[in-house]
C-alpha cells in the first residue's frame, strides 16, 4: 500500500453474568457443509473488499485527471476510506450484533456495492469522497464479521485456521485483484474499475444467501454493553500491540520503492509501494505470494501453539529481518529474498492477533475483531506519517531500522504481559484440538478396519 493509500478468552464473559452464553462451537470437520467451505465463501467477499482497497492506488492518476484535482487530493479518497473504516468498524459491529451473521454480511456487501457504484458515477470530487465513505461502511461491516463468523463456525480448536482462510481473500486481492483492477483501469478508465468492484460483491451475495447458516452470536442487550470490550484492559493492551507491530510492518511496505531504490533504478525516487511498475511490481507480487503462505501457516501455528507465541516469534523475526534489509537493497536477488521473508512473517501477525482479540471478548467477537481492524488502519496511517519523517531524517537506507524499533517494542509488549485469562482459554482450545485430532484418527482406524 502506498503512502497515498494509507490502507485481522478469559473463562468468565466480559459482558457480565447476565450475558447470554456463547454459541456452541461448530465441529471442526462436518463434511460438505464444513467450516472450510463457508470460510472459502467468506474469503471471496474479503477478496472483493481487499481488491477495492488496494486498487485505488493504481488508478489515482486517472481519477485525478478526470475529477480535475491534483494527485495528492485524489489520494485523499483512500485516506477518507481508511478513516471511515477505522471509525465505523466497531460502531457498526456493535449496532448489528443482534442480527444474524448472514443478514449482516449480505447487507454489508450491498452497502459496499452501492458505495462503489456511487464512486463510479461521481460527477465531481466531493461526491467521490462521500461515496468512498459509503463503500468504507460496507467494507468495515463485512471484513471483521466475516472473520468472526468463520471462527464461530470452526470452533475454538480451529479458530486460527478459520481466521487465516478468510484473511487469504485479502492477500489474494494484493496478488490478483489489485493488478487486474489496475490493468482494467489503464485500458478502459478508472470508472470501469469501480464498476468491476461493484459487480464482484453482488456475485458473492447469492452464495452467502444460499449456503451460509443463519447463525447468531450470544449478544448482550444495549449498545453500551456491546462496546464493553473498549473498557477491558486486556483488550486495550492487545490493541496497543496491534498498532505498534503494524506500524513497524507498514513503514517499509509503504515506502518500498524508496527502501529498495538502488535496485529499482529510476523508480527508487518514488516514496510509495504502488509508485511504479517493473521491478517494483515484482517485489509487490513476491510480498503478496509469500504473505498468503505465511498467513495460512500462521493460522495452523496459532491453533497448535497459541496465538501469543506466534505473534512474539513473528515480531522478533521481523526485527531481525528489518535490521538486515539495508544489506539487501543494492542487489536484486537479495532484495527479492528480503521481501519474500518479510512478506511471509508480516502476514503471520494478522491472524494470531485476530485470534487473541476474539478470545478476550467471547461474547462480542465481532466488535472485538472490528476494533482490531480499526487498530490496523490506525497503524497504516501512522506508518505513512512516521515513515515520511524517517525518510527525511534518517534516510531510506535506515528506514527499516525505524520499523525494527516498532516490531521490537511489540515483541517486548507481548512478552512482558499476558492479558488475564488468555492462557487458560488457549489451553482449552489446544485441548479441544487434541481431542478432535484423536477422534479423527479413531474414525480413520475404524474405517480401515471395516474395509479390511
Amino acid at each position: 500500500m502506498s503512502r497515498s493509500s494509507a490502507s485481522d478468552q478469559p473463562p468468565p464473559p466480559l459482558m457480565g453474568s447476565s450475558a447470554p452464553p456463547a454459541p456452541r462451537a461448530a465441529p471442526a470437520d462436518s463434511g460438505p457443509g464444513s467450516w472450510r467451505f463457508h470460510g472459502a465463501v467468506l474469503a471471496a467477499g474479503t477478496f472483493v473488499v481487499g481488491t477495492d482497497a488496494f486498487v485505488i492506488a493504481g488508478v489515482l492518476p486517472g481519477i485525478a485527471a478526470d475529477l480535475h484535482v491534483g494527485l495528492g487530493a485524489a489520494g485523499q479518497l483512500v485516506t477518507v476510506f481508511a478513516i471511515a473504516y477505522a471509525v465505523l468498524s466497531p460502531l457498526l459491529a456493535a449496532c448489528t450484533a443482534g442480527w444474524s451473521r448472514r443478514t449482516v454480511l449480505i447487507t454489508a456487501l450491498a452497502v459496499f456495492a452501492l458505495g462503489n457504484a456511487a464512486t463510479a458515477l461521481a460527477p465531481g470530487y466531493p461526491a467521490a469522497l462521500a461515496a468512498r465513505v459509503v463503500a468504507a461502511a460496507g467494507a468495515a461491516l463485512y471484513a471483521p464479521n466475516a472473520s468472526a463468523t468463520a471462527a464461530a463456525l470452526a470452533g475454538e480448536a480451529a479458530r486460527g485456521r478459520a481466521f487465516a482462510l478468510v484473511n487469504t481473500g485479502l492477500t489474494s486481492a494484493l496478488i490478483l485483484g489489485a493488478p487486474l483492477g489496475t490493468a482494467v483501469g489503464g485500458a478502459y478508465g478508472w470508472r470501469t474499475t469501480m464498476w468491476l468492484v461493484t459487480v464482484l460483491p453482488l456475485l458473492v451475495v447469492p452464495l452467502l444467501a444460499a449456503r451460509l447458516p443463519r447463525i447468531r452470536t450470544g449478544t448482550p442487550r444495549g449498545l453500551r454493553r456491546r462496546l464493553a470490550p473498549l473498557a477491558d484492559r486486556g483488550v486495550l493492551y492487545t490493541l496497543v500491540v496491534t498498532v505498534v507491530v503494524f506500524v513497524g510492518i507498514y513503514i517499509p511496505f509503504e515506502y518500498l520503492s524508496a527502501v529498495y531504490g538502488p535496485v529499482l533504478g529510476h523508480e527508487g525516487s518514488g516514496t510509495g509501494a504502488g509508485g511504479g511498475g517493473g521491478p517494483t511490481a515484482v517485489l509487490l507480487l513476491v510480498f503478496g505470494v509469500t504473505g498468503t503462505a505465511g498467513n495460512l501457516v500462521a493460522g495452523r501455528l496459532a491453533d497448535r501453539f497459541g496465538p501469543r507465541r506466534v505473534v512474539l516469534g513473528a515480531a522478533l523475526a521481523l526485527t531481525v529481518i528489518f535490521g538486515l534489509v539495508p544489506l539487501s537493497r543494492e542487489w536484486l536477488p537479495a532484495a527479492l529474498l528480503a521481501v519474500a521473508v518479510s512478506g511471509w512473517v508480516s502476514f503471520s501477525v494478522t491472524t494470531p492477533q485476530q485470534h487473541r482479540i476474539a478470545a478476550l471478548a467471547p461474547q462480542a467477537q465481532s466488535v472485538a475483531v472490528s476494533l482490531n481492524a480499526a487498530a490496523v488502519y490506525l497503524a497504516v496511517s501512522l506508518a505513512g506519517g512516521l515513515g515520511g519523517i524517517g525518510l527525511e531524517t534518517v534516510g531510506a537506507a535506515r528506514l527499516p531500522w525505524l520499523a525494527a524499533a516498532f516490531t521490537l517494542a511489540a515483541a517486548v509488549l507481548t512478552a512482558v504481559h499476558r492479558p488475564k485469562g488468555e492462557g487458560a482459554r488457549t489451553g482449552r482450545a489446544r485441548a479441544d484440538r487434541v481431542r478432535t485430532d484423536r477422534a479423527r484418527a479413531d474414525r480413520a482406524r475404524a474405517d480401515r478396519a471395516g474395509t479390511a
